[in-house]
């Protein structure tokens, strides 16, 4: 099960039926099957009290994931600030709603197992981020 739930932030406009098929598709592309997952989007500020209460971290980001998955079940809760999200996609110069999937997508890469601590496991998964949205449009 897949829930979406919006903290601190208005309703973005995506089609959470086909960005939940598309999860499934990704998951299943790794060997996972979906258990609970939750996507809650919130602010920057929201982030950062996440950040500072689990992760004594403190700095803004756009996606912090806890993974509770087992076995071949995934599971977790996934933070993502809409916030960071929009001036990353303008930063980088690309449409809101792709970056927006390519954050959503990176949680669930994580929770597949895919790191991003290193620099190797970095490009690794900016390629299997690539990868995921190519498999999003078709």
């Amino acid at each position: 099960m897949i829930n979406f739930i919006f903290e601190t932030v208005a309703i973005p406009n995506f089609d959470n039926a086909g960005i939940t098929k598309w999860i499934k598709k990704i998951a299943a592309h790794y060997g996972k099957q979906i258990g609970r997952i939750n996507y809650i989007f919130c602010d920057d500020s929201k982030i950062l009290e996440v950040n500072n209460q689990f992760l004594n971290h403190d700095f803004y980001t756009d996606i912090i994931t806890f993974d509770y998955s087992q076995g071949r079940s995934i599971a977790g809760d996934i933070y993502i600030s809409l916030d960071t999200v929009a001036s990353n996609a303008l930063e980088w110069r690309v449409d809101y709603t792709h970056e927006l999937d390519r954050i959503i997508i990176h949680g669930i890469l994580h929770l597949c197992g895919q790191e991003d601590k290193t620099p190797e496991d970095s490009a690794e998964m900016t390629m299997k981020e690539n990868h995921a949205l190519a498999m999003r449009i078709q």
